[in-house]
């Protein structure tokens, strides 16, 4: 991981965490294309995908904050939602049902395996950060990660 420009200012949402490792999605960098652009969704509305992490790049995974709306989701935190029916959540993206500030489609996910991601916080490659669960969501994010870093300075 180190010296792997991917990570370089990311702000991640961890989604699961387990005996097993962990598993989250860089939120603040957008992919370079829009879900219609791939091939299996021409058809679909123009809607934003975000660089999930260096993981299975060729897979799409999405968290949520409408489980009235797309059904099987694994709660995260608050109301944030890991997955679920994707073929529920697509429907409402095209209707526009769903906005941007309602679901994140990730291209890849960021893992790591047992203890893996303890260690890189003790080491102090990561620095855990209690944020608004609005940010996960938030499309405006070209200054979330220098905002968050921000906040953790002590005024002097």
């Amino acid at each position: 991981m180190h010296g792997d420009p991917t990570f370089d200012r990311a702000v991640i949402i961890v989604a699961e965490h387990n005996e097993k490792g962990a598993l989250g999605f860089i939120i603040n960098k957008p992919f370079h294309r829009k879900f219609n652009e791939l091939v299996e969704f021409k058809n679909s509305i123009a809607f934003p995908l975000w660089m999930g992490g260096p993981v299975k790049k060729e897979e799409l995974f999405f968290l949520h904050q409408r489980p009235d709306l797309v059904a099987n989701g694994k709660p995260v935190t608050g109301n944030v939602y890991f997955g679920g029916n994707f073929q529920q959540a697509v429907q409402y993206m095209n209707d526009k049902t769903l906005k941007g500030n309602d679901v994140k489609l990730f291209i890849g996910y960021c893992g790591w395996d047992d203890h893996e991601l303890e260690d890189e916080i003790a080491e102090g490659t990561w620095i855990p950060v209690d944020t608004p669960l609005q940010t996960v969501f938030s499309t405006d994010t070209e200054y979330l990660w220098t905002l968050l870093y921000q906040s953790l300075k002590v005024p002097s």
